[in-house]
């Protein structure tokens, strides 16, 4: 049988092990230098690294053999000289120190390390090794140093910072035997827009077919795009998985600063695994030297309620990531109006938005693309914008609200007269001709080269303008992937992580600290820590499935083509990233009646947006919704904030189960939401075990349909006809015998944020409502035994109970509301 990936857990040889004396401590002994031969260790209590110096094959052994672990991985280099390429696997490591460090590796904490130097090969490149394990993390960590001390610059194709290969003994370990359909791959997708999901290792990737007119746009060049079945591929990082045991493993990078990251896995045959930092042939010139950003591993308990947490506050403590407290709200023009706006248009809404304040408190006001002559050529505007975007700055600014502006900085239209002023500023091929960043505004389109200073200086002088001149403190930044496009650039010795990352820390220091920036179209590692806010998606629509002049047949199953499917998918799939790395950027919530959305569908974009806790953004022409259609808005605000846990984050390309814990003073509740992803209407079933609650019987409400139902213990919730892709928000609380329960209201999707203050004796029951906005609905109580009154705001209300004896009671809320339920 394969045993890359059904091998049993094995130990390394008692020969070929330093006795290790204290589990927390690291020990050499028999130090020689010269001995290749000699394996090294580094130990804690959570892991063995192996490192066969002689071989150049490292092992990350799990002490808990219910985890996986890797065997026999190796590095390797892979460049060019004078145009002929050549690869080296990197053997005979040489210790540098006689002790290994402990060191305080800040922000990390405290690391212990060993470091090598690997011997110059033929061409005279040498490199530097360092292997740590964080103690305070289940992390491993290393990173290779690459100089070159030859007589010839090479071209960096790639390094590889990790090779598991079956020829040389390389093979994944799993606590027990697995087929290869019991694994599975999460996928991370290069930028904002690029699909994010997990696949079954038998399966096939989900791959565009759209060729130059899209994947420039959604694809990283360095990452291989993989037909076959069994073969996947990630970008920055990687989850491989077992379904059964519900254990995996996280393989990565800690930042993006000098590379992008890419993972390719084979669960064919015998498998392989690989992990590299693209080189993109940047020159590495005689004298001159390169870095690896940090690559990592980190066992993953697939069902813990946040499997990738530790990953994730690596990353943001490397990138010193500061996420702001709360979430905006607003509005945007551009999924109603798109590029055919107006000064007009944005006064018309933002007076509906100001008239609506009190049903509806959004603070955003962002002007979308549309306002500039051409994209590129930011400092000229179209007639709809004789005065510019400077005025209607300082009109939204004098209503107390927030102006946004979008700009798309290193794109360019083929149009664009800075194209003809200077040729000279664009991003080019090898061969000399513009890049191609994809087809968008009816055009293929490219880009500035940023290693150019001037073009640089343009983009930097875009944005300061736009935040300082013309008053815009929130800016939406677009299509930034467009500087880091398959391309060579005019300084050559740089790779395209490093031109992007530069790029946006110089548009970072020209906008200052107190601009939000929202990063969009965006390679996730180049943002870290420098954007308050990130996309995280592909653009929504007002289609379920991607459309394209009414078109659908030939592109219905395109992964990042702008649709309600392909950005619920992301939003789910990488709700984790939300509070870790920046706030989530769902993208915007439409819900006018005239799309080709049911309302269904909008009510479950309008979940998953609530439920995952990032911004909110309303784009219709907000004068026009009729007031159901506002409701759905009203009912999501305050945002939650707190993001759901993807229960089958790891079991669906499309994941259709969230749980969210809330509490509140009447205690503890859990929004259980299910998405029927059907093409029909479907009843769905929802029961506590799936979810990982306690067993016993619970109070279910349901927002959408405002059913309450009492479910016992062990069995199941049904709910009947859920349309076609829509979903059910469930609210569910212990039913506990003669206690009185708040089973929440209409007033908002958490049933139960609204409750601000709950106290109970033996005469009566005391809660106070409180919400940012004026609203009309009802509350829901379970209440056993007789009642005498109702008061709401101290106004003597009719007793309503359904056949279940739930009462409900009508509320006003402005601000404030007070009820009181006297007993007898």
């Amino acid at each position: 049988m394969p045993q890359m990936f059904w091998g049993l857990l094995k130990k390394v040889p008692p020969e070929k092990e330093t006795q290790i004396q204290d589990d927390a401590k690291i020990n050499l002994t028999n130090f020689n230098p010269v001995e290749f031969m000699m394996t090294f260790q580094l130990a804690n209590p959570v892991f063995k690294v192996t490192l066969n110096a002689e071989k150049g094959t490292f092992s990350i052994l799990t002490e808990d053999q219910k985890l996986p672990s890797i065997e026999n991985a190796g590095l390797m280099l892979k460049y060019k000289v004078k145009g002929l390429a050549y690869c080296f696997p990197l053997k005979n490591w040489t210790l540098t120190d006689s002790q290994p460090k402990k060191v305080d590796w800040m922000p990390q904490g405290a690391l212990d390390i060993m470091t090598f130097d690997i011997p110059a090969d033929e061409h005279g490149i040498v490199c530097h090794l360092q292997f740590g394990i964080l103690q305070e993390y289940p992390l491993v960590v290393w990173k290779l140093d690459v100089s070159n001390q030859g007589s010839d610059a090479v071209e960096m194709q790639s390094i590889g910072l990790l090779e598991l290969n079956p020829d040389s003994g390389g093979k994944i370990i799993w606590p027990e035997f697995r087929a290869q359909k019991d694994l599975g791959f999460f996928s991370n997708g290069w930028q904002s827009w690029s699909p994010s999901q997990w696949y079954p290792a038998n399966g096939r990737m989900n791959l565009s077919k759209l060729g130059g007119l899209q994947l420039p746009m959604i694809n990283n060049l360095g990452t291989p795009l993989p037909k076959e079945k069994g073969v996947f591929s990630s970008d920055f990082f990687a989850v491989i998985g077992d379904r059964v045991g519900r254990s995996g493993f996280l393989l990565g990078s800690l930042s993006q600063k000098n590379h992008f990251t890419s993972i390719l896995a084979d669960f064919n045959g015998q498998g392989s695994l690989q992990m590299w930092a693209n080189g993109d042939n940047a020159r590495l010139e005689v004298g001159c030297s390169i870095s690896t950003d940090w690559a990592v591993f980190n066992p993953v308990l697939l069902d813990h309620r946040e499997p990738l947490e530790k990953y994730l506050e690596a990353v943001a403590r490397e990138n010193h990531i500061r996420v702001p407290e709360e979430s905006p709200t607003g509005w945007c023009s551009w999924y109603h109006f798109y590029t055919k706006i107006s000064e007009t248009i944005i006064r018309d809404n933002l007076k509906a938005i100001v008239a609506q304040q009190e049903t509806l408190p959004l603070q955003l006001v962002q002007v979308d693309d549309g306002f500039e002559s051409q994209i590129g050529d930011w400092f000229t505007f179209k007639a709809e914008f004789p005065n510019g975007v400077a005025p209607l700055a300082a009109e939204i600014k004098a209503e107390g609200l927030l102006p946004g502006l979008w700009l798309a900085p290193f794109i360019l239209h083929p149009k664009a007269e800075i194209i003809k002023q200077h040729p000279d500023w664009l991003l080019r091929k090898a061969n000399g001709k513009p890049v191609n960043c994809g087809y968008v505004w009816g055009a293929m389109t490219t880009a500035l080269d940023l290693t150019v200073p001037e073009a640089l200086d343009y983009a930097c002088r875009v944005v300061k303008t736009a935040s300082e001149a013309w008053g815009y403190p929130y800016l939406k930044l677009d299509f930034l992937y467009a500087a880091a496009v398959d391309c060579q650039y005019q300084d050559r010795t740089v790779t395209r992580a490093q031109v992007l990352r530069r790029g946006m820390e110089a548009i970072r220091e020209a906008v200052g600290p107190d601009v939000t920036l929202l990063g969009c179209g965006a390679p996730f590692g180049g943002m870290l820590g420098l954007v308050e806010a990130m996309r995280i998606g592909a653009d929504v629509s007002g289609d379920w499935q991607p459309t394209f002049n009414g078109i659908q047949l030939f592109i219905k199953n395109e992964p990042a083509m702008p649709c309600a499917r392909n950005s619920i998918r992301n939003i789910i799939t990488r709700a984790n990233l939300h509070g870790h790395w920046w706030i989530n950027d769902p993208d915007c919530l439409m819900i006018r009646p005239d799309t080709h959305l049911s309302l269904a569908e909008v009510q479950s974009l309008a979940s998953a947006i609530a439920l995952t806790g990032g911004s909110l953004l309303l784009s219709d022409d907000l004068p026009c919704l009729p007031k159901e259609r506002l409701k759905i808005a009203e009912c999501l605000l305050p945002i939650i904030g707190d993001r759901a846990r993807v229960v089958d984050w790891f079991d669906s390309s499309m994941p259709s189960m969230l749980r969210l814990d809330q509490v509140n003073s009447s205690g503890e509740w859990h929004i259980l939401t299910k998405f029927n992803w059907q093409d029909k209407s479907d009843d769905l079933t929802l029961a506590a075990e799936e979810y990982q609650l306690p067993a016993g019987d619970y109070w279910v409400s349901d927002f959408w349909s405002g059913k309450t139902i009492l479910v016992n213990s062990e069995e199941r919730l049904w709910l009947e006809g859920i349309g076609a892709h829509g979903c059910a928000v469930t609210a569910w609380r212990k039913a506990l015998p003669g206690e009185v329960v708040y089973l929440g209201s209409d007033l908002h999707i958490s049933q139960g944020v609204e409750l601000a203050d709950w106290s109970i004796n033996h005469k009566e029951i005391k809660l106070t409502l409180r919400l940012p906005r004026k609203a009309e609905g009802r509350i829901k109580l379970w209440v056993p035994g007789e009642l005498h009154s109702v008061k709401v705001n101290e106004q003597k209300i009719n007793l309503q109970t359904n056949a279940d004896g739930v009462l409900s009671i009508p509320v006003t809320v402005d601000g404030f509301a007070h009820v009181v339920v006297e007993l007898k």
